[in-house]
């Protein structure tokens, strides 16, 4: 016989995996951490570190340039965005770097398309079936610590053969706000499950907005994947997914929250593993960039090349990597985007292998296969 309080506990958990980040497990033997976070809309690399000595920076930009009148020098050509204090401080102590004029194969403006050839490390969309996340695991010492994606599914860079356990796809849709809302009003009463569903939904707001609570959330997750970190049979392998950067509209101050959230969720990671950030790599990176001129809504729109950004303890940082194109009219992709000179898989490739002390041949031949013959971009860690 089933009782109230049985059938609502029963309701609750099932709800709690619906709402709860998922996590997925992985075996990987090594004491170093790697955190992936993917910037989901495509992040503006223009806006985040600024060719504020581009001649043609300044009028292609308009209102958005005014974020850098005063901002922190990267070097002679680049700045940083002010919402990226914490990060900039890495900077300061060589423990950051960003690569410029950067993107994976994809060259279409597809936010879906992009993102599966990001995740998966192929040469097109939907080309290759499994992640490049869940491929490293077969690249790096094998053994009994654990990968994590702290997100609402299982994203598809950690996907594939290699063993995630407790990954459940589900079929259902997500609930509407309106249902969420009356199952909180359902549960007010009772001590026990009221606690439950509160906690659910706090973790639900983790992930879905990075700059709400202003960036209080962002710092939670953060944290939170600290503690997962950190433990000593805990994770050693995270990816973390960030949405809210397709910016067609009103981009000033939206990119400004969206950064300051980065940065706080940043602050936190490093915050929380304390001396572990000395075993530590951080890559951050988006399916692909915006385009230079800013639009008539005061947005920009799907673009190409970006910026990417590597932190940690042993991160050769305070540098801009980049074969720095120029935003001239004649220079631009297509002659509307940044155009790219890097390639974000021989970035990522590089950052992998440097890492885990892996070959970067056989990084760049298992990570992205139709890439094989690749060289990594070296140099990224101190000797």
């Amino acid at each position: 016989m089933i009782d109230r309080r049985s059938l609502i506990g029963t309701g609750a958990m099932s709800a709690l995996a619906l709402l709860a980040p998922r996590m997925a497990w992985a075996k990987a033997e090594t004491d170093k951490r790697f955190v992936f976070i993917i910037q989901r809309g495509a992040a503006d690399g223009l806006g985040t570190v600024a060719p504020v000595a581009d001649p043609a920076f300044a009028g292609a930009r308009g209102v958005l340039a005014a974020d850098f009148d005063g901002a922190v020098r990267l070097d002679a050509m680049f700045a940083l965005h002010p919402s990226l204090a914490t990060i900039g401080g890495f900077y300061a102590r060589d423990q950051a770097l960003f690569a410029h004029a950067i993107a994976s194969p994809y060259r279409d403006r597809s936010h879906f398309d992009g993102q599966n050839v990001l995740e998966t490390g192929g040469a097109g969309a939907y080309r290759v079936k499994d992640g490049w996340m869940n491929r490293m695991l077969g690249v790096i010492p094998s053994g009994e610590a654990k990968a994590i994606a702290v997100a609402a599914t299982v994203p598809m860079a950690l996907r594939g053969s290699r063993e995630v356990a407790s990954y459940a796809p589900s079929a259902l849709p997500d609930a509407s706000d309106d249902l969420l809302q009356r199952v909180t009003m359902l549960y007010e009463g009772d001590s026990q499950l009221h606690s439950l569903w509160s906690e659910a939904m706090s973790t639900r707001k983790l992930t879905s907005d990075l700059a709400g609570d202003n960036g209080r959330n962002a710092a939670a997750t953060g944290t939170l994947a600290a503690k997962l970190l950190a433990a000593p049979d805990g994770a050693r392998i995270a990816m973390i997914e960030t949405g809210g950067w397709d910016t067609h509209a009103q981009q000033r101050g939206r990119l400004g929250a969206q950064l300051k959230g980065l940065d706080a969720m940043i602050g936190a990671l490093q915050a929380g593993l304390g001396p572990l950030w000395a075993d530590t790599m951080v890559l951050v990176a988006t399916e692909f960039g915006r385009t230079v001129a800013i639009n008539g809504t005061g947005g920009t729109d799907h673009g190409t090349a970006s910026s990417a950004m590597l932190m940690g303890g042993g991160v050769k940082g305070g540098r801009v990597i980049a074969d720095w194109p120029g935003l001239e009219a004649s220079a631009l992709y297509e002659g509307r985007d940044l155009k790219p000179t890097m390639q974000l898989d021989a970035f990522i490739g590089g950052a992998v292998a440097s890492h885990f002390g892996v070959d970067p041949k056989r990084t760049m031949m298992t990570l992205f296969p139709n890439t094989p013959d690749t060289p990594v971009v070296q140099g990224l860690l101190r000797a």
